[in-house]
C-alpha cells in the first residue's frame, strides 16, 4: 500500500502502527496463556481444579481472539447482546452436568 493510497483510505502510518502494536500484544498474551495452559496440564492438580483453571484460561483466550482478531470489540450493542446470550447458554450447558450429577443441590431428588 502506498502512502497516497493510505491517505485516501484514511489510515495514517501512526494508526496502522497502533493497530499492529495491539495485535502483537494480543498475540504475545495468547502465547503466554498457551504456556499457562500447558503448565496447568503438567502440574498435578485435582481434576476439577485443573479443568476449572483450563476453562478460565480458554475463556480469556477465546475472548481475546473474538474481541481483537474478529473485531467484536468495536461492534454494535446488538451483536454484543447476542454474544452475551451465547455465553449464558454455554455457562448453563457447562453447569448442567454438575447440577445433574451432584446430590448436594437436591434438584433432581
Amino acid at each position: 500500500m502506498t502512502s497516497d493510497h493510505a491517505a485516501d483510505v484514511g489510515h495514517s502510518a501512526a494508526d496502522i502502527d497502533k493497530h499492529v502494536k495491539v495485535y502483537i500484544i494480543v498475540f504475545v498474551t495468547l502465547m503466554v496463556l498457551t504456556i499457562v495452559t500447558v503448565a496447568i496440564a503438567r502440574v498435578h492438580l485435582p481434576v476439577p481444579i485443573a479443568i476449572t483453571l483450563a476453562m478460565v484460561v480458554a475463556t480469556i483466550k477465546g475472548s481475546l481472539v473474538a474481541c481483537y482478531f474478529m473485531h467484536l470489540i468495536s461492534e454494535k450493542k446488538l451483536i454484543l447482546a447476542v454474544l452475551a446470550l451465547t455465553f449464558a447458554f454455554f455457562a448453563v450447558l457447562l453447569a448442567l452436568p454438575i447440577l445433574t450429577h451432584s446430590n448436594s443441590f437436591g434438584i433432581w431428588g
